[in-house]
């Protein structure tokens, strides 16, 4: 086992919890998801109240094993919500059609909640090679990686080898 593997506290965001979920089943993956498990209970691993509503949203037995390994939920303030704002006026999002291929609002807010909290974010969303001329089409991880939010990011695979854990 891997001490201090982690620079920062790990939050996972929605799609991070929902891939790891959908490819490596509990049957077949026990111990890994002992580990998850534990690392939620401990608070090794936090989620944000919009990335624990969404997983709700999109699957209820996944958010139903969160809550049942008493996952850290950990509640939105006012400062995520400036943080949110700031980043949406530095991608040009002005009204809701300027949000196409890129994040939305709820991202914005997983990635103010990770810049407020001085998190690492755990999203499996797509990475971009480079920057899409129209901000407003960026990733998470090109947020994330944005001089002024200057959030680390890495999906699930990365958090697993980075953990040395062998399951």
């Amino acid at each position: 086992m891997c001490v201090n593997w982690r620079a920062t506290l790990p939050a996972f965001d929605t799609s991070s919890i929902i891939h790891a979920w959908d490819h490596y089943p509990q049957k077949q993956f026990p111990k890994l998801w002992d580990w998850l498990g534990a690392e939620f209970s401990t608070g090794r691993f936090v989620m944000s109240k919009i990335a624990d509503d969404e997983t709700k949203n999109r699957d209820a037995d996944c958010h139903y094993w969160l809550h049942a390994n008493s996952v850290k939920i950990l509640a939105m303030t006012t400062n995520i919500l400036s943080h949110a704002l700031a980043i949406k006026a530095t991608l040009g999002i002005v009204n809701e059609r300027d949000y196409r291929t890129g994040v939305g609002e709820k991202d914005l807010l997983i990635i103010g909640f990770c810049m407020e909290h001085a998190l690492e974010l755990v999203s499996n969303e797509s990475r971009q090679t480079q920057l899409p001329k129209n901000l407003a089409n960026c990733k998470i991880p090109a947020v994330c990686a944005l001089p002024t939010v200057n959030v680390q990011c890495v999906n699930f695979r990365e958090l697993l080898i980075r953990s040395g854990r062998v399951f």
